[in-house]
Formats: structure tokens, sequence, C-alpha cells
């Protein structure tokens, strides 16, 4: 495989909602390319992946290393874009590994490093992965305003690439633009995004990916105080298989049901989402006070 059949090669390969299964598809895969080659290295990189995403982030840095260790060893065996191509994986997975840990401050350099090596190897889609994520921390140190930069730059190579994994990018980005927008305050230009991320995840998008750009319209219109269409958005999610088990579509329901007025049929929702939302981890750990506002307006 070249270099982009590898890079489509992981992104048909990864299941981010199981990071085992992942992490065993990608092993076995790297099990099956030559020691040292370019394949098997990067596809460590993915392994590294997984185990960041389940917190094992010794392991993970441990196994970069590893990849790191082997190649530098590998010498003439890999060509400029190959090593380009390694490196460019290695410093994206150290820097998501760094800042999955609270060090995002650390991360920042890798994601700069990794979008360098990226383009240096004539990948675009891992170039934008790569900025990416600098948005993602650079919104946590210097604000929205430098994310929505650093995001728009990400859009602008994305649309104008030939690479079919940067332009599978483009959802996700405008996703994230549409958040920077919205967190402020600026609920008509972000529709407007949310609209345009949800045309785009119809026409490429997993099923999934659909329920959530359509949920991101209808939690922008409740901002925008248009209540009776975002309830009709969330009860046709809430109605399908994407969203019959989603606390935050019930959460939603509650919302805009409150808002109309409706503050008896608002107390199921708010129950329903109060027990969803208590078994995510993340909320839990991040948003304790949603979580007991949520019990307290289910009449708990």
């Amino acid at each position: 495989m070249d270099s982009r059949e590898l890079e489509r090669y992981v992104t048909q390969t990864w299941q981010f909602e199981d990071p085992q299964a992942s992490y065993d598809a990608f092993r076995t895969a790297s099990e099956g390319a030559a020691a040292g080659s370019a394949a098997n290295l990067v596809l460590r990189t993915q392994m590294a992946r997984t185990l960041g995403l389940r917190s094992n982030f010794t392991d993970a840095t441990a196994l970069l290393e590893e990849v790191r260790r082997e190649l530098d060893a590998a010498g003439d065996d890999l060509d400029e874009q190959q090593r380009h191509h390694v490196l460019a994986r290695l410093e994206i997975e150290r820097g998501r590994i760094l800042n999955s840990s609270g060090s995002a401050e650390v991360a920042r350099p890798h994601f700069d490093a990794a979008y360098d090596e990226a383009t240096a190897a004539g990948l675009a889609g891992l170039a934008v992965d790569a900025l990416h994520m600098s948005a993602i921390v650079i919104g946590g140190i210097d604000g929205p305003a430098a994310a929505e930069a650093v995001n728009a730059r990400a859009i602008s190579i994305a649309e104008k690439s030939d690479d079919p994994e940067a332009q599978r990018w483009l959802g996700s980005l405008l996703n994230n633009q549409g958040w920077n927008r919205h967190d402020a305050g600026a609920y008509e230009e972000a529709l407007a995004i949310f609209r345009r991320a949800l045309e785009i995840r119809e026409h490429q998008g997993s099923r999934r990916e659909i329920a959530i750009a359509r949920w991101c319209v209808g939690r922008c219109l409740r901002s925008l105080e248009r209540y009776s269409e975002a309830l009709e958005i969330q009860e046709m999610l809430a109605a399908g298989s994407a969203g019959s088990d989603d606390g935050y579509v019930y959460e939603e329901l509650g919302e805009n049901l409150m808002a109309l007025g409706r503050e008896d049929a608002a107390a199921t929702y708010f129950s329903r989402a109060h027990e969803l939302l208590s078994e995510d981890d993340w909320m839990v750990d991040n948003e304790s006070e949603r979580l007991e506002r949520l019990r307290t307006l289910s009449g708990d």
C-alpha cells in the first residue's frame, strides 16, 4: 500500500465505539505487514491510539516510543514520503495522548509537527486531522477566536483537496466551527454552518453522524428561541433508532417543552435524560451541575 491507501485503510478499520476491537484489528494487520515497514509502524501507532482512548497512557506512550526507535533504525529501508508519514502519525498520536491526559499545552507542538510531516508526505487528510486537533487545544489555551482561525484553515484545505481523506473531515470541521460561533453568541451564523454540516453528513456520513448533525441544528434553533422547530427535530430523532436512547435528545425535548410552557411533559423527558446521562462518564466528571439540574427538573 502507498501512503494514501494506508491512510484510507486506517480510516476504514477504526471502530471508535469499540477501541478494543480496533486494537485487535490493527494488531492483526500490523503482524501481517513486514517488520519495520511503513505499514507496520503506522498501524502500531493506531494500536497506541486505542490504548489512549482507554486512558492507558503509559502503555500507549511506550508503544509510540518503540515505533520511533524502529523508525530511526529503518534507515534507507523507508523512502522520504514513508518516513514523513510515520513521523506524522507518531506526532499526532503523541499529541492526542498528551491532550487526553491533561497536558494540552505540551500536546500543541506535536500537532504542529504532525501537520508539517503530513504536508511533506502529501497526505492532506492527515494534515487536516492535525489542524483539527490544533484547533481543539488552541481553543482551550487561547480562546475560541484562535480556534476558529485554525479551524477555518482546516476547512479551506479540506474544501480544496482532491483527497477523499481530507474531504471527509468537512462535516466534523463545520460542526466544530458551528459550535465556535454558537458559543460566541452568533446563533444565526452558527445555524447556517450547522445546516451546511448536515448537508455534508447526509451525503457522506453514517446514520449516527447524520443524527448528531440534526441534533446540532435543533440545539441552535433552541438558542434562537425557535422552540417549536427545535422540538420537531428532537422528536424526529427520538423516534429513530439513533436517538431512542440518547440522553442529549431527551434533554433537548425537555428544554423545548419547558420553554413552550409544557412543564409536566418536560419533566418526563428530563427524568429520562438524567437516567441516561448519569451513565455517561464524561457528563459525570464534567457536568455535575447540569446533571443535578436535570434531576431537579424531573421532579425526583
